[in-house]
Parts: C-alpha cells; structure tokens; sequence
C-alpha cells in the first residue's frame, strides 16, 4: 500500500525546512525514503546534482547526509564517544577527529560525559548525543525526526540553540515535527504533510 504521493519538497543550502504533520502522516516515512532506508517505488529524489534514488543507503552518509531518528537508536553498552564515532567507523569517514572537537564545541555538555554509557544519560541527554552522531557525517544535509519529542522543555530550548547554530554554518536541516511549536522561530519555510501528501504551508 503506497504511503507518500504528491510529495514536492526542496531544502535550499543553509536552508531550515521544518515538515509538520500528525503522528501516522507520513513523516519518517519520507525520512527514512530520503536516506535510502525505505525504498521508493516511484519519483525523483536529488541531491545537488546526483539522483539518489538508485543508490545505495549507506552512501548517504560518505555524501555529507545523515539521520537523527525520534527513538535515538544508541547503542546502551557503549559509551557516548563511541555512538557518536559509530557513523565514521562505519563508513570510514576522513577527518573524524576534526569533526568530533568541532561537534564538542557546539555541544559541550557531551564532552562532559563522553566515557559514559548511554543507558547512564536521560531521555533528553541521550537526544542530544544523537543529533551528535548525526553531526558527524552530516555536514552537508541533516535529516532530524521529531527532535524535541519526549524532552523536557531546558532541554528542547538547548536543543533549539543548537539547531539554530547548524543552518547559520550552511547546513541544509529538514526538521520533522507534529505542530510548529519548537521550530516556528528557527525555520526558513515549511511544508504540512498529511495522508502521504505534502504542501506548502
């Protein structure tokens, strides 16, 4: 059964694009189709100037795009270094170790703990190590599903302050969300997606 139609978007560089719907509209599904996750019957999806549809998954990563999931997909055994670094072992990632000071500059408090397991870290601490490891080969594109779901609103106004400093270094960020409450000051433009099926908003 298809899940997206009528789905026309664009993430201009250092653009902000919130995409907003109810939970079941469709966003992870568009998500995780951009990142070669779930596999498109039909379309066009582009990235500069290459097609991505025929490629594979894991070489969003190696073309400067990543994925921040709402449920954070870390690993709880290893510490927090480690499933930041996770990404750049991987795919063998050049300049891992430039990225991860430059990553701990923008988040400070992760450097704090970086030995820590991550089933030591709170709900909101953990959302932060992931858009981390995000951060890592996400320098050109970053894709973030419901980043402020389930945090604790110091938390989400952190996460906020980060956020904003990616689309002032020229990241281009698509920023999932159900309503517009944490993202109507941060994004350039945004799309409602509902039934599969995305408009201007």
């Amino acid at each position: 059964m298809p899940i997206l139609r009528d789905v026309s978007l664009s993430v201009e560089t250092g653009q902000m694009v919130g995409l907003i719907g109810h939970n079941g509209a469709g966003k992870t599904t568009l998500i995780r189709s951009i990142m070669g996750l779930i596999e498109a019957d039909a379309g066009s999806i582009r990235f500069g100037d290459s097609e991505l549809l025929p490629r594979p998954a894991h070489t969003r990563a190696a073309s400067g795009i990543s994925y921040m999931p709402e449920d954070r997909r870390l690993i709880p055994s290893l510490t927090v270094e480690e499933n930041i670094l996770m990404p750049v072992w991987a795919n063998r990632l050049q300049g891992s170790q430039e990225r991860l000071e430059w990553v701990y500059g923008l988040l400070p408090e992760i450097a704090q703990y970086r030995d820590r397991r991550a089933m030591q870290l709170s709900g909101g601490q953990q959302k932060l190590v992931a858009l981390a490891r995000a951060l890592m080969p996400g320098q050109k594109l970053l894709l973030l599903d419901e980043p402020f779901e389930g945090v604790a609103p110091v938390l989400s106004r952190r996460l906020g302050e980060v956020i904003a400093q990616l689309g002032q270094q020229g990241l281009c960020v698509l920023i999932s969300e159900s309503d517009q409450t944490h993202t109507a000051d941060l994004v350039d433009a945004a799309y409602r997606i509902e039934r599969g099926s995305v408009t201007p908003h």
